[in-house]
């Protein structure tokens, strides 16, 4: 035994308890969300990913949104089973607004993300069995404390917490964007917590980049194709997508400067 939690699924004794492949797919295979970030930018927490689901060596989809707005203070980036995952979200959903509704104030944020872990140690059964795995990067702001900035947490697929003070990734290609993010952190120019919108969201392209170039389940940006990456941006006052076109747009941009 090599302390490696992922690799003793197969050998579970659990894992034979359900089917784990997806229909259509061969046996054993399951649909998985790869690589999500988030870092800290000057106005607040940019979350990105790329837009590809994988099953085993086969590409499932290049459109999946990874990236989920929950509510007004909070959204989630998710990695591992995208069924799950967006089961999660859609609870967790649901659970911030009857709050809301019914105690007349906003959940706080500790309660939410404690909220996501009780869910995912819920689904610890199907993280043994190896098929439901979900490792997700969620962001919020505390409206009962307003003067704390955002605040960026990761967990493990068995629910413990963390909170980061710089940046987070997870799936697949996380490795290489950990250290692209430390490096930027550490001795970038600008550094990731000085950027704009515009400069962050470059980087953020160019992160899921680096990552699809070492990671084949990760679809990083195509501009060819005008396939992106889901780029959302959270602030003390809102969450706000960052479009394709916007993307393009600044993409073409920054193309077109670096070769003149």
């Amino acid at each position: 035994m090599d302390g490696d939690f992922l690799k003793l699924l197969p050998e579970h004794p659990m894992r034979g308890a359900m089917p784990t492949a997806t229909p259509g797919l061969p046996d054993g295979t399951a649909v998985e969300a790869t690589t999500v970030l988030a870092f800290h930018y000057r106005d607040g927490v940019m979350m990105a990913g790329d837009h590809r689901a994988t099953a085993g060596n086969m590409i499932f989809s290049d459109l999946v949104d990874k990236v989920l707005p929950l509510d007004g203070e909070s959204m989630m980036a998710i990695a591992g089973s995208p069924a799950v995952a967006l089961e999660m979200a859609r609870t967790l959903e649901t659970s911030f607004e009857f709050y809301r509704r019914s105690q007349l104030q906003p959940m706080s944020l500790r309660a939410k993300t404690r909220a996501l872990a009780q869910l995912l140690k819920n689904n610890i059964p199907a993280t043994l069995q190896g098929f439901g795995t979900v490792v997700p990067i969620f962001a919020g702001v505390d409206r009962l404390a307003p003067e704390k900035p955002a605040t960026i947490f990761f967990y493990d697929p068995l629910g413990a917490e963390f909170e980061t003070t710089g940046f987070a990734a997870s799936g697949s290609g996380s490795e290489s964007v950990r250290s692209v993010l430390a490096f930027q952190e550490n001795w970038g120019n600008p550094k990731p917590e000085a950027m704009s919108v515009k400069q962050a969201t470059l980087f953020a392209l160019q992160l899921l980049t680096t990552a699809a170039r070492f990671d084949s389940a990760t679809g990083g940006v195509d501009p060819i194709a005008g396939r992106y990456a889901s780029v959302y941006t959270l602030t003390s006052d809102s969450i706000t997508k960052v479009t394709a076109e916007e993307q393009a747009n600044w993409w073409r941009l920054t193309s077109k400067k670096g070769k003149s």
